[in-house]
């Protein structure tokens, strides 16, 4: 698009700024609950809420805590949760075999909330780091991170959370050929109206390291997951990965971290005009909330700004642990 303006002063843009009335009329994004996708940790027990240090607001739930929040965010208009599990480490093995156990903390947490909140779309997270003793997200054989055994066990974990209940499968891997896998058990197994948001664009930031307290991950993790998460670098790359898991099925793609990857967003939208999400993750999270709990920063100004960015690049919603917290805002108008 090629902008016609009329020369100064017969434009004078600070016309369409004069009024909140005016700015409304012109305002060109906005954002509503139905944009919000809610990450939610998960932990055994009963009645617990436990908060995560690193990640000032944010609970570790137990199940029944998890259905109760999930009523809250069905009142509130947020279409959906996403589930991590906090894993026990006498579970964490080598085998990973608790990832598809069918009453795992993240099953048990999908039943749940479909119990409490049938009208909120579930979405499980499908990598094996929570259940790893190396804290990875793949399989480690003599130090290499190997893709086609892992693809294997993905594809274990992803029918288990659609026997679950999961709405919404979300591939946080990044290994070579897990969507075409996972699309065709799901096919073949009678989940075909499971859907697959990939995370087909996952950088190997350090912006996760606040998530990664709240999973149990941080001390089991041997190395870094360079070898299989995206170079910060690159962008073409992003483009490549985003067109494959697309042809192998995936209905929705994913640019993660956030607002760092702005640019990676708008090239998804408008290159492949498909469903794009971004996750405003951990280490964003924890920048905003650190920042205006020292009085830096306006905290609800900031937070809403960086969630409107997202919709500005392009992004039909987005991943935020401040999801209630905006529901809540834009509820009261």
């Amino acid at each position: 698009m090629t902008p016609t303006v009329a020369p100064f002063p017969a434009a004078r843009f600070r016309r369409a700024r004069r009024t909140s009335a005016l700015r409304a009329l012109t305002q060109e994004n906005a954002l509503t609950p139905g944009d919000l996708i809610w990450p939610i940790f998960v932990r055994d027990g009963k009645g617990i809420e436990e908060p995560v240090g690193s990640m000032p607001g944010v609970m570790r739930r137990s199940v029944d805590k998890i259905a109760q929040a999930a009523k809250h965010a069905q009142s509130l208009g947020i279409p959906a949760i996403c589930l991590f599990p906090y894993t026990d480490d006498s579970l964490k093995t080598e085998d990973c075999a608790e990832a598809w156990n069918p009453n795992n903390l993240s099953n048990q947490a999908t039943r749940a909330i479909k119990d409490a909140a049938p009208d909120i779309a579930v979405m499980t997270d499908v990598a094996l780091d929570p259940y790893n003793i190396n804290g990875h997200d793949g399989f480690v054989e003599d130090d290499v991170i190997v893709n086609d055994r892992t693809v294997d066990a993905l594809v274990k974990m992803t029918l288990a959370q659609a026997e679950a209940g999961a709405d919404i499968i979300g591939p946080s891997d990044m290994m070579d050929g897990r969507i075409g896998a996972m699309r065709s058990a799901l096919e073949s197994e009678g989940h075909q109206n499971v859907m697959i948001l990939s995370y087909a664009a996952k950088y190997a930031s350090a912006y996760y390291g606040p998530f990664r307290d709240a999973v149990g991950a941080s001390g089991a993790l041997k190395g870094d997951k360079k070898t299989y998460q995206m170079n910060p670098a690159n962008s073409d790359e992003a483009m490549r990965l985003i067109q494959r898991d697309l042809q192998e099925g995936a209905d929705m793609v994913m640019v993660k971290p956030g607002m760092p990857y702005l640019d990676i967003c708008r090239r998804v939208k408008d290159g492949f005009g498909v469903p794009t999400y971004a996750y405003q993750v951990s280490g964003e999270y924890a920048m905003i909330e650190a920042a205006a709990q020292n009085g830096w920063i306006d905290g609800e100004r900031v937070m809403m700004e960086s969630l409107m960015c997202f919709k500005r690049a392009g992004c039909d919603g987005v991943l935020s642990y401040f999801a209630p917290r905006v529901a809540e805002i834009l509820a009261n108008g």
